[in-house]
């Protein structure tokens, strides 16, 4: 079974990182700069790894951000409950979607620095394309390979909307906190684990700009190691001055 679990980390890492680091890092917060390269690989084919338009995430995104935990919040666990999340972020991806094809300000004014187009796939109504070619890829490697291994990797690449739940239900929600901010945002270090980084949700709106997401000594941030690892072979930069500051301090608090 040592091979069909490294199938299924292959394409879980790999959506998770085409969204934590290509859309939320960069075309979200601009907090990494991606080469011209992988930038436009991000743009044209980040729809086709995680079925999510890159555009219309990074704009549901920035309106999360501005009404965070609010009653126009695209996805908050304060309004729907941690058990109406994947339904609530669905239903908002599909508005933002709509909003931004028929150019309504609402969403368009959420759109600086994204100079590209819906992606594709959306603009022709071909949505759901990602979700029947992942799947036909994994009965194909299931006939031809191992049935294990196809269902792997079905399930791995395809795991964006529960990475996305995690993070929506449990970072606002349930963990510590290291700042005293408005919102209800939370570092919860489970999901953080699972999820590049992204549970450390707290820090993250205290600091937006910031593209390491962890704070505290304790908390571990693999997402960032990758952007590291990025601009080390200069595929990204990092926007250093926008950086949350270190902490030898443990601050934090305990909610949920």
């Amino acid at each position: 079974m040592i091979l069909p679990l490294l199938v299924f980390l292959a394409g879980y890492t790999l959506s998770a990182l085409t969204i934590t680091i290509g859309y939320h890092r960069s075309l979200a917060h601009n907090a990494v700069k991606l080469h011209p390269i992988l930038h436009r690989f991000v743009v044209v084919f980040g729809n086709w790894i995680t079925g999510l338009d890159p555009k219309g995430w990074s704009v549901m995104h920035r309106r999360h951000h501005a009404f965070s935990d609010t009653d126009k919040d695209p996805h908050s666990p304060v309004n729907v409950g941690i058990s109406g999340i994947l339904l609530e972020q669905l239903r908002s991806y599909e508005a933002t979607l709509r909003g931004l094809a028929r150019n309504d300000p609402e969403y368009t004014r959420y759109t600086e620095g994204l100079d590209f187009e819906l992606n594709w796939l959306n603009r022709h109504r071909l949505w759901w394309l990602p979700y029947l070619v992942h799947p036909t890829c994994g009965v194909l490697l299931a006939l031809a390979v191992d049935p294990w291994i196809g269902l792997a990797w079905a399930m791995g690449i395809l795991s964006h909307p529960i990475q996305g739940g995690m993070v929506n239900a449990f970072g606002h929600s349930i963990g510590g906190r290291n700042f005293d901010i408005a919102d209800e945002s939370t570092n919860n270090s489970l999901v953080a684990v699972l999820i590049a980084g992204e549970g450390y949700q707290n820090n993250h709106h205290a600091w937006p700009d910031s593209a390491k997401f962890s704070y505290l000594p304790r908390e571990v941030d693999w997402g960032f190691g990758v952007c590291r690892l990025l601009e080390s072979v200069g595929l990204v930069t990092i926007n250093s001055a926008g950086l949350i500051p270190e902490s030898s301090q443990a601050a934090s608090h305990t909610v949920g």
